[in-house]
């Protein structure tokens, strides 16, 4: 029996990580699934994000019983399982020894665009909040394991070329790039998270990837102190990016 590739894709909020997971989904050979340990963030941080309850009892709260699964049987019997991570959920503490049975790979966006993004969701913001310096820790444990640096993506490099940089994602990873990634029919999906009516509504208009911005992004004095934090976290993965 051949073992089915496990790809942890680990991004920090508003990015292209719900898109991103919609061109996994839409490969043959490949069952996704969505921030699976949203669930147990909220249970163990009491955060109060949007349709909170729904969420938690959509979800295991037990981030072991998560991990077993993530690491147990493919959904429909696929050889690639992609599992779509928000870097925050992985809270100090949690065991991250299920790690070792996967594949990692990490994606970055510019901070200030993140947060441009994020605010028009939500008007309370913090580092801690959009992931960057867990994003920053994740990758140092992943590569001090390898021993080199696992595969990194940007964001921006996504959107401008996309045929370029998924071919550059599969070829490190192991995996064959399919077309088919390239775009999707537009809409919901089963495999969504429940919280995706208060969050997808830009990815279920999409057909595949939009392209990327040129224009400079204008924050806030707060917002810009929370970006310069970030700063040096994107940096650092960003030296690696495919």
């Amino acid at each position: 029996m051949i073992e089915p590739v496990r790809i942890a894709m680990w991004s920090g909020p508003r990015n292209i990580s719900t898109a991103m997971m919609r061109a996994f989904e839409n490969r043959a050979d490949t069952a996704v699934v969505d921030e699976p340990f949203y669930a147990a963030f909220l249970a163990l941080t009491g955060r109060d994000h949007p349709m909170r309850e729904a969420v938690l009892a959509a979800q295991s709260t037990n981030p072991a019983q998560v991990a077993k699964a993530l690491l147990g049987p493919v959904p429909r019997g696929r050889a690639v399982f992609y599992q779509k991570h928000m870097t925050h959920h992985m809270l100090p503490g949690m065991d991250r020894s299920w790690m070792d049975g996967c594949d990692h790979a990490f994606l970055i966006r510019a901070p200030e665009r993140v947060l441009a993004s994020y605010v028009a969701k939500r008007t309370e913001v913090s580092l801690d909040e959009i992931g960057f310096v867990q994003q920053a820790d994740l990758f140092e444990r992943v590569a001090d394991r390898l021993g080199r640096a696992p595969p990194v993506l940007d964001a921006q490099d996504v959107r401008v070329d996309p045929k370029r940089a998924l071919t550059a994602l599969c070829s490190a990873l192991g995996i064959a790039f399919d077309d088919a990634m390239l775009s999707w029919p537009p809409g919901p999906r089963a495999s969504d998270g429940v919280w995706a009516p208060a969050w997808y509504d830009s990815v279920e208009r999409s057909s595949g990837f939009e392209p990327g911005f040129a224009e400079p992004v204008q924050l806030s004095p707060a917002l810009q102190t929370i970006a310069d934090a970030a700063g040096p976290h994107y940096e650092r993965l960003k030296a690696f990016a495919l």
